[in-house]
């Protein structure tokens, strides 16, 4: 158990922090904030992305920010930070704009649309670099596609933690971390505010028209601030760790729940998990392996992609394990439907009991001898030699079960027009369902008795 600190300990503290504490400050405090911001920012708004299917739209102003770049540096001579991320704004808002010229004048899907877009805006920034004076124009590949974190260490962090709480301190905060920050917040904000109306137009936007909503507007609104923080995510992270975080945290958290509120809360956890967690593996785990730390920006990537794996193999609903065991299960029901039904018809034809082979014969479904041990460990089939025959357990679920297949059989002859040569097999697929079939006659339409709610007389 580790003591508790004494006062006297924690003002030395205070005054004198570890070497360890020291580098945290100096190399991956601003570092790490960088990345938790960016992949909040982007996370959060990823989710209705994500629900509109329009998460391409990360992608297409990532690549289309490179005219505004070279256009910013030509009007104002200079690579000034400001400069630069004014144009690479107006270019993502640009790219938003075209993006839904083309796809509602050239009647395109979205996803043809981006691409047509962020194509011919991206060619169009190479060739103003090489045609027009922009030459000189430095543009390093590794910068845009992995970031710039290591720019963010904080050389002249403070010798004490008292030095750090200060005003003093806030005027040392790079830009890129404040610019992040305001996005951040900005982002949030405007789904906290707008999550009625961003819901309800993520579903459905003629409603949310017909309610009030200018779904539109609103889907502008939402795209700006995708670009907004594209923008400013791309000179911190580059635009690998945006695009998977406008993607892989809603996608991730959307196996995770059906509730859009609660869908949300998740992907910004898992946010903050692919960012600290790809941070530190990133130096972490090359170091077990006697290796140099490979970049940050790209470790957090791996981690949200790893996070959405994971999610996609054992989410508990949604998961393909989940999924093959729920499907496991459904067959096994019905398959023990099968045999309760296929006993009953039997005994309906005057016969006590039926051989399990010619039982296992008359049904097509594969797991008719597991579900016939489930019905003999749960009480409803009794078992004689080979000869199987119902249990009053047994006879009563049956006896529900062909009621519902023979109500289903009469429904779709008297309302849905079926001859009654052809409703057999929709009847055995709709006698499996949760929903009752509609109150019908007594007998169905070949003539048999359907037995009554109660259980057969």
């Amino acid at each position: 158990m580790v003591p508790l600190a004494t006062t006297t300990n924690v003002g030395g503290w205070m005054h004198q922090p570890s070497e360890a504490l020291r580098t945290l400050l100096a190399l991956d405090l601003f570092p790490l904030l960088a990345g938790v911001l960016a992949c909040v920012s982007c996370g959060v708004l990823g989710n209705f992305l994500v629900l509109r299917r329009l998460s391409l739209m990360g992608d297409a102003i990532s690549h289309s920010v490179l005219p505004g770049l070279v256009v910013a540096f030509l009007l104002a001579g200079t690579s000034s930070p400001l400069a630069m991320l004014a144009g690479a704004t107006i270019a993502g808002i640009a790219t938003v704009v075209l993006v839904e010229a083309v796809k509602k004048l050239g009647r395109i899907e979205p996803g043809a649309a981006m691409g047509v877009v962020f194509s011919v805006l991206f060619a169009l920034g190479v060739l103003l670099i090489e045609r027009a004076a922009a030459r000189n124009l430095h543009l390093d590949a590794d910068c845009v596609l992995h970031g710039q974190l290591e720019y963010l260490a904080w050389y002249s962090a403070p010798d004490t933690l008292a030095a750090l709480v200060s005003w003093s301190t806030l005027g040392e905060i790079p830009r890129q971390v404040v610019v992040l920050a305001i996005t951040a917040a900005v982002a949030i904000a405007f789904v906290v505010v707008l999550f009625k109306e961003l819901r309800i137009a993520a579903f459905d936007a003629a409603l949310a028209t017909s309610q009030g909503f200018h779904a539109t507007a609103l889907h502008y609104a939402l795209m700006v601030l995708v670009a907004a923080a594209t923008v400013a995510s791309f000179e911190a992270v580059g635009s690998i760790l945006v695009i998977a975080m406008l993607v892989c945290p809603a996608a991730t958290a959307r196996l995770l729940t059906n509730r859009l509120a609660t869908q949300i809360a998740w992907s910004v956890a898992i946010a903050i998990a692919s960012a600290v967690g790809g941070y530190v593996g990133s130096s972490a785990i090359p170091a077990a392996f006697g290796l140099d730390a490979v970049n940050a920006a790209g470790g957090m990537t791996v981690a949200a992609g790893g996070l959405l794996v994971t999610a996609i193999v054992a989410a508990p609903r949604h998961g393909v394990v989940s999924r093959l065991v729920q499907r496991r299960r459904v067959a096994l029901r019905v398959a023990l439907d099968d045999a309760l039904a296929a006993l009953y018809r039997n005994a309906e034809a005057g016969r006590d009991a039926i051989a399990e082979r010619e039982l296992a014969s008359a049904l097509p479904a594969r797991r008719i001898a597991g579900a016939l041990r489930v019905a003999t460990r749960a009480g409803m089939v009794e078992r004689r030699g080979d000869a199987l025959r119902l249990t009053p357990e047994g006879t009563t679920r049956a006896s529900a079960l062909v009621r519902r297949h023979r109500l289903w059989e009469s429904y779709l002859v008297d309302q849905a027009g079926y001859a009654p040569d052809h409703v057999h097999d929709p009847a055995e697929q709709l006698e499996h369902l949760d929903m009752p079939p509609p109150a019908g006659p007594s007998v169905d339409p070949h003539g048999r008795r359907i037995p009554g709610p109660r259980g057969p007389s």
